[in-house]
């Protein structure tokens, strides 16, 4: 699959050709469903807590004798029927939720969706991507002119580079990630791809395997 090659100004510079491996993949939608779902789950915090009824306070005393009051029965104001009472069935926080996804299955789901991003030109190759310093204002101005105006995007970095992430940190409806550290999840969550070549060869070294 050949795609434009851009400059910050969008501008064509080249065309290239674009990893097969990587980007001309067939889609199994199941697949990446369940590494979706395998990803959410460890991304959950677990630290919702209900207390029980042995952990809410009061409820020593019996609130009423058993008999002869008219009253359905009650032994302590703790039971889950009583307001302020323990919660049935409540969040507990050792609850485990996480999954276990093989890397096969993680690299396989992760090469689809940017297939199918590809496939539907969300991929937006640029040349390069290079800041001598953080700069907000002048990074939202390059995203702006490729892609911000119509949707969301992800930057992929071939690279740790600090000027760039922090440039592109408090830009809404984006995000900065290395190209090793790529995943399904993140992918999904911003429409478009903004990658450099150098990212794209960094791609694909690292999950065409």
């Amino acid at each position: 699959m050949k795609v434009k090659v851009y400059n910050q100004n969008k501008e064509e510079l080249k065309e290239i050709e674009l990893p097969k491996e990587i980007f001309e993949v067939e889609v199994n939608s199941d697949l990446i469903h369940q590494v979706v779902l395998g990803q959410q789950s460890n991304r959950r915090q677990g630290t919702a807590q209900a207390k029980m009824r042995g952990e809410v306070s009061g409820g020593g005393k019996k609130p009423w004798r058993q008999k002869g009051t008219g009253r359905a029965r009650h032994g302590s104001t703790r039971s889950p029927l009583w307001k302020g009472g323990g919660i049935t069935f409540g969040p507990r926080s050792d609850r485990n939720y996480k999954k276990t996804i093989p890397t096969k299955m993680r690299r396989k789901a992760l090469i689809m969706v940017l297939s199918a991003k590809a496939k539907e030109s969300m991929v937006i190759v640029v040349d390069k991507l290079d800041f001598n310093k953080p700069e907000t204002k002048q990074m939202k101005k390059v995203l702006n002119t490729l892609f911000l105006k119509d949707g969301s995007g992800i930057l992929v970095l071939s690279k740790m580079d600090k000027n760039l992430i922090l440039s592109i940190r408090n830009i809404p409806k984006t995000m900065s990630i290395q190209a090793k550290d790529l995943n399904v999840l993140d992918l999904l969550n911003y429409k478009y791809v903004v990658v450099s070549e150098a990212g794209i060869k960094k791609i694909k070294d690292v999950f065409a395997k």
